[in-house]
This record gives structure tokens, C-alpha cells and sequence, in this order.
């Protein structure tokens, strides 16, 4: 393995955890196309990335082909991206006039994901400022009351920070 191989595995494996993905949910996400032991390889160096396929790892994962090389400008380490983990066995029992828009909204995510484990459901930073509007609120504004309404934890404070 090539100190570049290295360098460049490191790189996508940071992108794909600031992005909350495991190997796996990286291959249900992109419905098989990658494949959770060819990311894998990438990312330990052990298998080497054509252009074309780099080239389309990063319109997967919606970013510049640039910030996947490890060369030509420094690679600051990227942390993952808070979780925003709505408790939704809590959200029932949120008064319904307040969490209309949100249960509506959680039922829609639910319904596109095929995700009814019924008990929490991952937010998308995306998700933050639409959700916010429609309480009339800004994304910290909104994070606060989840927070006040038990159904997230003050950790995600941070995911307005980011």
C-alpha cells in the first residue's frame, strides 16, 4: 500500500462518517452499487480507485472530487456530524397540536426510508432548517424546544454549530 492509497482511503472514510454512514449503509443507500467491501478496500488502501469510479464516489456522497485527494492542500480531519436522533415513542407524547407538522414529517421520512422501527428517527442536518420554518423558528430555536419537548437529546446542540 502507497503512503497515497493511504492517504486517499483516509479521506473517503472521513467523508463517509461526517456523513453517517456505515460500510453497509453506504451500500443500502446506493441500492448495491457500492458494494460495503469495495468502499472497504478503498478506504484501507488495498484496492486501487480509478478516475471514473472516484469520479462517481464523489457525486455519491454530493461532493467535489478535490476534497476526496489527499494531496495538494491540507486534509484537516473531518469529525463526524452530530446526530439529530428524534426519540419518537417521546414525541407521542408531545401535546399534537404543538408536533403536528413533526409527526407528519417523521411519517413521511419514515414511509421513504421503509423504516418503522417506531422508536427513534435520524434526522438529516437538510431537514434542520425546513423543520425549523415551519415552526417559525430559526434551527436553533427549533433544536431547543425538540430538546424542551424530550424528544432529543442536548447533544445536538451541536448540529447547529456545525
Amino acid at each position: 500500500m502507497t503512503d497515497y492509497a493511504k492517504a486517499l482511503g483516509t479521506r473517503l472514510r472521513a467523508i463517509r462518517q461526517q456523513q453517517g454512514l456505515s460500510l453497509h449503509g453506504v451500500e443500502e443507500k446506493s441500492q448495491g452499487k457500492w458494494k460495503a467491501v469495495v468502499v472497504g478496500s478503498y478506504e484501507r488502501g488495498d484496492r486501487a480507485v480509478t478516475v471514473q469510479r472516484l469520479a462517481e464516489l464523489s457525486e455519491f456522497y454530493g461532493v467535489p472530487v478535490s476534497e476526496l485527494l489527499p494531496q495538494g492542500h491540507a486534509t484537516p480531519r473531518l469529525e463526524p456530524s452530530p446526530r439529530i436522533v428524534i426519540d419518537l415513542e417521546r414525541l407521542t407524547k408531545v401535546p399534537r397540536d404543538e408536533a403536528t407538522a413533526l409527526t407528519r414529517f417523521a411519517a413521511t421520512i419514515q414511509s421513504q426510508r421503509g423504516d418503522y422501527n417506531g422508536r427513534v428517527l435520524s434526522l438529516r442536518q437538510s431537514d434542520l432548517g425546513p423543520l425549523a420554518a415551519t415552526y417559525d423558528a430559526s434551527p436553533a430555536e427549533f433544536i431547543e424546544q425538540l430538546i424542551g419537548w424530550g424528544v432529543l437529546s442536548p447533544d445536538a446542540r451541536r448540529a447547529v454549530d456545525v
